[in-house]
């Protein structure tokens, strides 16, 4: 199965979803998931999830980009297993059915929402209570600091650093970034168990794209590199973004899920 586009910048993400979705399917004893996708787009994760087998619900405020996911959807063959809905986090119930997901993809939301403890909460109502696995993707801080300084940008390099929501100025395209530590509290504080936490983009955005450019063998083992970095604390604090998988804790017996 190919990884969603832009390998170099997904491959860890996809590799890891991809595992969760198969023990997901274990799991559930159900070959086909239900995955709601918030802030989906154009389907990067959406179509690939959906040539796995699974259903996906796509959720996205943008009509122009639902419409780019029906046609990449309908491209790929799997019309018939994706289905775009316009709306967002905070309404996100008005057009998604609450506790009937068995993954859940929040990728490129908490960035956005005006409170990114409640947007996490409504992915996670979103989830089956009986079992099911969230994947939360976000922009790091560290990786912004560390771009801003190479390019010489000392002065915004300390403000990201220093400002509550790390961003480097007034012109920074981007209204909030996380450290590894706050976005894995922000996840157990919805009482979910936190499975993973990868960093993202830790190489791939400095590198030079002429070094990379040169054909597959250097793609490949920048890939490669992403992946063993990916899951050590110090590359983590540095990286572009970060990743964490969590999941439903399962019900103790006579008892409620947490």
């Amino acid at each position: 199965m190919s990884r969603p586009s832009a390998t170099l910048r997904t491959a860890v993400v996809w590799d890891v979803l991809r595992g969760a979705l198969d023990r997901r399917v274990k799991l559930s004893d159900r070959a086909e998931l239900d995955v709601l996708d918030t802030g989906g787009g154009t389907g990067n994760f959406a179509v690939p999830v959906a040539r796995l087998g699974h259903r996906v619900t796509v959720v996205d405020p943008s009509p122009n980009a639902l419409f780019a996911l029906e046609r990449r959807a309908a491209e790929a063959g799997v019309a018939d297993r994706v289905r775009g809905v316009q709306g967002d986090a905070h309404g996100l119930f008005d057009v998604a059915e609450r506790g009937a997901f068995d993954a859940v993809l929040c990728h490129g939301v908490l960035e956005y929402v005006d409170d990114p403890a409640d947007g996490l909460r409504n992915a996670v109502a979103a989830l089956r209570p009986d079992g099911g696995t969230l994947s939360v993707l976000a922009s790091g801080l560290g990786g912004a600091v560390l771009a801003r300084a190479l390019a010489g940008h000392f002065t915004e390099a300390r403000q990201a650093l220093t400002s509550a929501d790390g961003r480097w100025g007034e012109g920074d395209p981007m209204p909030r970034r996380f450290t590894p530590e706050q976005l894995t509290a922000l996840v157990i504080a919805t009482g979910l168990e936190v499975v993973s936490v990868h960093g993202v983009r830790i190489f791939a955005d400095l590198v030079p794209g002429a070094l990379v450019d040169t054909g597959t063998d250097a793609q490949e083992a920048l890939t490669r590199l992403e992946a063993a970095a990916a899951e050590l604390p110090d590359f983590q604090s540095v990286a572009g973004q970060l990743h964490v998988l969590a999941e439903v804790r399962p019900p103790a017996a006579g008892g409620r899920t947490a």
